[in-house]
């Protein structure tokens, strides 16, 4: 079987074929340590600006334990023509009321499953990306993406 020819990826358009990988895949993937072992599971984000990433969390889930230990997390996103992004970055509990409230009412499943802002079991993480990476189908090869 020969190898697949992928499609050229021009530098100029990366962040664009980035962003768009964002927009179509609405469950990526969320990896943190657990000591010295890796975890990966699906996270649902509650809001994306840019390359920086939303993620509601129960304060009882083991992933608040794991990130609380150490902060360092990537995200993998893969659209259905199986490109994908890459986000190395560190998570952050997300402080502004005024965000989180922002975020409360864009979301009505948050709304419907703790049914209060202040419950004390919400945390949301806000993930700033250090690096950002591009590889379409096939490439095998990742292309930094470069973002303001």
């Amino acid at each position: 079987m020969a190898r697949p020819t992928p499609e050229p990826t021009d530098p100029s358009e990366l962040k664009d074929l980035a962003l768009a990988v964002l927009r179509n895949d609405r469950f990526p993937h969320l990896a943190s340590m657990d000591g010295d072992q890796a975890r990966v599971r699906p996270v649902s984000p509650v809001r994306t600006d840019g390359f920086t990433v939303y993620v509601a969390n129960l304060r009882g889930y083991h992933k608040t334990q794991e990130i609380s230990a150490n902060p360092k997390v990537e995200l993998c996103y893969l659209d259905k023509q199986h490109h994908q992004v890459r986000i190395t970055g560190v998570a952050h509990p997300e402080g502004d009321r005024e965000l989180l409230h922002q975020i409360w009412d864009e979301n009505p499943l948050l709304r419907n499953y703790l049914g209060s802002i202040d419950n004390p079991d919400l945390i949301v993480y806000r993930i700033d990306p250090q690096s950002v990476r591009y590889m379409r189908e096939w490439a095998l090869e990742y292309h930094d993406v470069v973002w303001d």
